[in-house]
């Protein structure tokens, strides 16, 4: 299963409870580009602040919201593959 952690090229903060990701391009923050993730995708976010598999996410998020393997599977890959096409995650390997 494939790895995930948050790129080295940008910043984040929470803030009001609300966690704030910026890219940082050319050592400046790309204050056009700030993302904004709800309760489920800081939760995302704050496991992969160490490589953590696909696996391992879609656990923590079933348990701590409560959610169906069938939904919350789907939803956490779209979530990944979006924040990998957008630059602010990386693919690290594949876990055994």
């Amino acid at each position: 299963m494939q790895s995930y952690v948050r790129s080295t090229s940008v910043g984040s903060r929470v803030i009001a409870g609300e966690t704030l990701i910026v890219p940082v391009r050319g050592g400046v923050g790309d204050l056009a580009s700030i993302y904004s993730l709800n309760e489920v995708g800081s939760s995302i976010w704050t496991a992969i602040a160490q490589p953590c598999s696909q696996e391992e996410i879609v656990e923590r998020i079933e348990q701590e919201f409560a959610g169906e393997r069938r939904q919350v599977e789907p939803d956490v890959n779209a979530f990944l593959a979006e924040m990998e096409s957008a630059g602010l995650v990386e693919a690290v390997g594949v876990l055994a």
